[in-house]
């Protein structure tokens, strides 16, 4: 069986996606992985570029962009894993899946010790290191809470950046506990996260109602409500460059990212909160989008973006 499918999913970032292949064939204690570029309608000769510098790599070219989930999607099928929840993957398929951003470099033991501590931890369904950004900064979604309607409140309010060392005010991105603490977490983020396959068969595939933000943490919570653990492990450091895609239509990306936030609130949250609190949360979740908007719109172009994920 192969130890490891690693997904990634390229939308025009070619030179970052090239950077990102050969740190992963440079990898080392691995006894068997195998990669699948999903490229979704890039315009940056980023297909050509793969098959002419990685021509081992599985390269599926996305017919539509269809998101982050779906373009993921199409790869775990491919990789032998079904969409229903319960259905046992395909005898071919990997013990373990990464999805991992092309804008993301590893160390050459990165891979080998996330399955090693995976192998050591049977009760982790999905697991994922210390995210660094390029000034050495933690990336703070590397390591998250879910959103849950008094979690969103503190975010929401500014509380949240106000007071990060606050265990009340402080969950959203766990600011208050030491990042180099291997801890059990309610997600990681999906720029780096590996999940057993076991798990990938409990709580299905990625929703694809998520376009680009949000189907990780939503894939976390399915995951964990099947009953298995998410596990921060920050022994492992991974350089993250981070929104390298979302800079290149950065209104549509501020737009996605809240409706991310809108999403998935109604899907996990609604039904369990007051009226008037689902209502303040829905308001709160506009007027930020538009601020955002607005505020984007000011900056120069190389700070374009969104800065935070859901």
């Amino acid at each position: 069986m192969l130890d490891l499918g690693i997904v990634i999913v390229n939308y025009n970032t070619r030179d970052l996606l090239l950077a990102c292949l050969d740190s992963i064939y440079k990898s080392e204690g691995v006894p068997s992985f195998h990669v699948v570029v999903v490229d979704n309608c890039s315009s940056d000769g980023s297909p050509g570029a793969v098959r002419a510098a990685f021509p081992h790599v599985e390269l599926i070219e996305s017919a539509r962009n269809g998101g982050y989930a779906y373009a993921n999607n199409l790869a775990l099928r491919r990789l032998g894993f079904w969409d229903q929840p319960g259905r046992e993957p395909r005898p071919d398929a990997p013990r373990y899946v990464l999805l991992l951003n092309p804008d993301t470099l590893l160390p050459p033991d990165a891979l080998a010790r996330m399955i090693a501590f995976l192998d050591a931890h049977p009760q982790a369904g999905a697991a994922g290191p210390k995210l660094v950004r390029p000034d050495g900064s933690l990336d703070r979604a590397c390591r998250r809470s879910f959103p849950t309607p008094e979690v969103s409140f503190w975010r929401l309010t500014g509380l949240s950046f106000l007071f990060p060392k606050s265990k009340r005010f402080g969950r959203y991105n766990l600011t208050y506990i030491d990042p180099n603490e291997t801890i059990e977490v309610d997600s990681v983020v999906g720029a780096f996260m590996m999940v057993r396959r076991e798990a990938i068969r409990d709580a299905g595939l990625l929703d694809e109602r998520f376009f680009m933000y949000g189907e990780d943490l939503d894939w976390a919570y399915r995951i964990k409500q099947a009953g298995w653990q998410i596990w921060y492990y920050p022994e492992v450091t991974v350089l993250h460059y981070k929104g390298a895609s979302s800079r290149q239509r950065s209104s549509e990306s501020i737009r996605a990212f809240y409706d991310a936030m809108r999403r998935f609130h109604r899907k996990h949250y609604w039904t369990q909160t007051p009226l008037v609190v689902n209502w303040l949360i829905e308001v709160g979740i506009t007027v930020l989008c538009y601020l955002e908007l607005f505020r984007n719109a000011l900056r120069p172009p190389e700070r374009k973006g969104v800065a935070s994920a859901v």
